[in-house]
């Protein structure tokens, strides 16, 4: 297994790419948002908000808002603006991706069903407990239909959901949901697995903060 890049290898490949293929190359533009997500990882949300701005500008111009490469690009930039702490532009942006979700991706495509997800957690964010939980148990359903209990899209939107009725005080349903995830992620997976042992620390976590 090759070890991941460092930062400043990182902006050496983006610096030789830009020089080599041009500022606007789609590989170029990759590797753009692979740096501004090793930023956003340091924290370094200003800059990468930058690369992934200027990576939408172009991707918009050059396929349109209806293209996967722009929705992509669009949703990391929604993610960066809500951990800015600005929601509001944040659930407006994933809100304008959901909405051409289906006509990029396919209504119950795997893509869609990721985009509902991140939107109820900027909707959660903003203290919208009834909006957030409708768009997670309608992901939910849907990817249960097509991809069953074993798919990792089903085990995250599960998890996600029984986070934000913690969030919201319903403390009840929330534990019952995640142990609910451990079981199914022991059955399927295993003891060991990450997924697993991921699941299991927050039953833990949520045991430790007591049950009503």
């Amino acid at each position: 297994m090759s070890e991941l890049p460092t930062l400043a290898q990182q902006r050496e490949r983006v610096d030789g790419l830009r020089s080599r293929l041009g500022e606007e190359h789609p590989e170029t533009l990759a590797a753009m948002l692979d740096l501004a997500e090793m930023l956003w990882a340091r924290g370094r949300l200003a800059e990468a908000r930058t690369l992934e701005e200027h990576v939408v500008a172009v991707r918009r111009r050059l396929n349109g808002d209806a293209h996967g490469d722009t929705l992509k690009a669009l949703g990391k930039l929604a993610t960066t603006i809500g951990a800015e702490g600005d929601l509001a532009e944040a659930r407006r942006l994933q809100e304008h991706i959901l909405a051409l979700a289906p006509e990029v991706w396919g209504e119950g495509a795997r893509d869609t069903l990721r985009a509902q997800n991140n939107l109820a957690g900027t909707v959660a964010a903003q203290g919208d407990l009834p909006g957030a939980r409708a768009l997670l148990e309608s992901a939910i359903d849907e990817l249960h239909r097509q991809f069953g209990e074993a798919d990792s899209d089903t085990a995250a939107a599960i998890g996600n959901l029984a986070a934000i009725l913690w969030q919201f005080g319903e403390r009840g349903e929330a534990y019952w949901l995640q142990a609910e995830l451990v079981e199914t992620q022991r059955r399927l997976r295993g003891e060991d697995d990450p997924s697993t042992r991921t699941a299991l620390a927050v039953l833990a976590a949520m045991q430790h903060d007591g049950m009503p």
